[in-house]
């Protein structure tokens, strides 16, 4: 049993540990924090932090370091979150109010989370497999080119340009968009890629060529819409951070690159009373990522499912600042994607 002042004691070994990247000892601990105590009895506390695997000794006769046991006790205690500055705040209501669409504002989002934590910034893609087509934009760019757009109700724009078999004209473009529309608005992307499949039957022989052509674009793109992806920024804070891990960074990198392994980590992680999830260390050990922390928070658009955005870098990250911002853009980003679903 941890008593209070060892978790105080433990509390600033974390801090300032997380500050220098040097150990922490007893008589650094005694002289820059108001404990009340002698540093001896601070070594009574740290040998028994010690003896419950939450701190260790990185090198004989060297002051102490926090496990992955200790930054978990650290983080489910950690009570006083920093709140970010109110130009921080500012910041972020600027920066993402000036987006234009919602691939704009994910941009943006996970550029400005970068920045604010100084960690790899992931964000996900709204999960649009609950998404509905809200209307078929079809546009004439050439005789027989034209742009295909699917807008669904969530605020994504999807386009495409296809190339079609035979001239296009104003009868016919309005006569596709038409029937396009009544086949799949209102249709969750899946079900409209199901419905997709019979409209070009109904189209006279000499323009069917053309509207299976436009069908199979159109079937493209709600199918893409399905896939889960990220958007990731602040990589380079990988090797800033390099010293942080015992090995090789390659596995974390190849983990960012490829996003399968990321994406399936998402997928596990539960948010906390706070809203945000915290994967800590060997907690992560299972997607090859034993050194580092995952902090997690949850975002919705309009009629998407729960979304995830987070960052991830070494264990020795600032906890209180990094799980402040996160849950402050989740929110943010919300909120911009509801308004601008709502005036599209």
């Amino acid at each position: 049993m941890v008593s209070d002042r060892s978790l105080e004691v433990l509390r600033v070994i974390v801090q300032d540990y997380v500050a220098s990247r040097e150990p922490v000892g007893s008589k650094s601990i005694a002289e820059r924090h108001s404990f009340g105590v002698s540093a001896a009895t601070i070594r009574n506390d740290m040998a028994l932090l010690e003896e419950e695997e939450l701190i260790t000794a990185p090198h004989t006769s060297s002051g102490r370091v926090p496990t992955d046991k200790g930054y978990r006790l650290f983080v489910d205690h950690l009570s006083d979150l920093r709140p970010l500055s109110s130009a921080q705040r500012h910041a972020i209501e600027t920066f993402l109010g000036s987006s234009v669409d919602v691939d704009d504002v994910l941009a943006r989002t996970v550029r400005l989370l970068s920045q604010l934590t100084r960690q790899v910034a992931l964000v996900q893609y709204p999960l649009r497999s609950q998404a509905k087509v809200r209307h078929v934009e079809l546009v004439a760019l050439a005789p027989r080119k034209l742009l295909t757009v699917i807008i669904t109700d969530n605020g994504h724009v999807e386009q495409r340009v296809v190339d079609v078999p035979s001239d296009l004209d104003d009868k016919l473009i309005s006569d596709l968009r038409q029937r396009f529309n009544e086949a799949v608005s209102g249709l969750g992307l899946l079900e409209a890629a199901t419905a997709l499949e019979g409209v070009a039957d109904r189209f006279p022989a000499e323009s069917a060529p053309v509207a299976s052509a436009v069908a199979a674009t159109l079937h493209e793109q709600v199918t893409a819409n399905r896939q889960e992806k990220l958007l990731i920024a602040g990589a380079a804070n990988l090797v800033r951070t390099e010293d942080d891990f015992h090995g090789s960074i390659l596995p974390v990198l190849e983990a960012v690159e490829e996003q399968v392994v990321l994406l399936r980590l998402f997928s596990e992680m539960e948010a906390d009373q706070r809203g945000v999830t915290v994967s800590i260390g060997r907690e992560n050990e299972s997607f090859g990522l034993g050194e580092t922390s995952i902090l997690a928070s949850g975002y919705t658009g309009v009629g998407s499912a729960v979304s995830r955005l987070g960052v991830l870098g070494p264990t020795r990250m600032d906890y209180s600042s990094n799980i402040s911002a996160v849950r402050a853009v989740a929110r943010y980003l919300s909120r911009s994607l509801g308004e601008s679903g709502s005036a599209v």
